[in-house]
Formats: C-alpha cells, sequence, structure tokens
C-alpha cells in the first residue's frame, strides 16, 4: 500500500468509528469538501501535510496518534 492510500484509509477509517461523513470531516476542519474528496481519489497520489494536519485537529487528535495505526506498517516503497 502507497502512503497516499494508507492516509485515506486511516481517514475512512476514523470517519466510520465516528459515524461522520466525509463532508462533515471537512466543514469541522476548515478545509473545502472537494480538498477532502480529492484526498480520496485513487487518481491522487499527492496529499498535503498541512490537509492531513487539519483533518487530525478536526478529529480532535494529534498527527502522532493519526500515524499510529497498522495502516502505516509495512508500506510500498515510494522511490522505485
Amino acid at each position: 500500500m502507497s502512503i497516499k492510500d494508507a492516509v485515506a484509509a486511516r481517514f475512512h477509517s476514523l470517519c466510520e468509528i465516528r459515524g461522520m461523513k466525509l463532508n462533515e470531516l471537512a466543514v469541522v476542519s476548515g478545509v473545502t469538501p472537494s480538498t477532502v474528496y480529492s484526498m480520496m481519489d485513487d487518481r491522487r497520489r499527492d496529499i498535503s501535510v498541512l490537509t492531513i494536519k487539519k483533518l487530525c485537529d478536526g478529529l480532535d487528535i494529534t498527527i502522532t496518534e493519526f500515524f499510529a495505526s497498522a495502516e502505516f506498517e509495512d508500506l510500498d516503497p515510494e522511490i522505485l
């Protein structure tokens, strides 16, 4: 799994656990819904660290808590 896919999966998982839609996550995080939906798009490969931090703030978790998850174990190499 790539880091981008892991980040998207982690946000999906956190939203599901909290019963929150992606649109709601965007609103509470102060980012546009289009930013969140484009981040989830399989065709997009880049995600801003600032966006990840804002979404974590919206979920009231630290960025350390966000990355302390099984999704980030055994990631595929990004440099080939």
